[in-house]
């Protein structure tokens, strides 16, 4: 797993032993950052349920201004750290490592809000739903920013969560991206 474009480019990524995680494959990864590439630059970047980092370190190398990656296991979060720093991008991140909805609060105390926020929770395991609830209750995503959701084709998100309306939907194999906005 390699980083696609931008200033890390073609730097190799660590990833756990077994099976743990299933990172975002190079295909998926590309053909998003193609879809939001005129989005990235400049914007504050939320990746949950994070895995390797692969997605918010390329979101960084790209341009992003700030990644917030959130992590609850320890030994991938180490993963995540190390490869922030291969790729010269931990000044711009932070790592949260607890599980997504304490993250969730954690940022609201905050005030933070993401342009753009990414969602790879394991697949079949019904964590969508209750994600992208939790975002809208804290206020995390910015009025015109971009969520979206990977998950099995098999198994899509709906079309309505809340405020947060699917504006498109792409496959890649086994995989689907869902895209949200809110209401303008």
């Amino acid at each position: 797993m390699r980083i696609i474009a931008g200033t890390a480019r073609g730097r190799k990524l660590k990833s756990p032993k077994g099976m743990t995680t299933r990172p975002t494959s190079d295909r998926v990864r590309e053909a998003l950052f193609n879809i939001l590439s005129s989005y990235v630059p400049g914007s504050r970047f939320l990746d949950l349920f994070s895995g390797t980092g692969a997605v918010a370190i390329e979101a960084l190398s790209r341009g992003a201004e700030k990644a917030t990656l959130v992590e609850r296991d320890k030994n991938t979060a180490r993963i995540i750290y190390d490869n922030l720093r291969m790729c010269n991008v931990l000044d711009k991140a932070e790592v949260l490592t607890v599980d997504v909805s304490q993250a969730t609060l954690i940022m609201r105390r905050k005030k933070e809000t993401f342009d753009l926020i990414f969602i790879d929770p394991p697949y079949k395991k019904g964590f969508e739903v209750p994600t992208l609830e939790k975002i809208q209750e804290c206020h995390l995503l910015s009025s015109d920013g971009i969520l979206v959701v990977e998950s099995d084709q098999k198994d899509l998100p709906p079309d309505l969560v809340g405020n947060l309306t699917a504006t498109r939907r792409e496959r890649y194999g086994d995989t689907a991206l869902t895209f949200y906005r809110l209401p303008s």
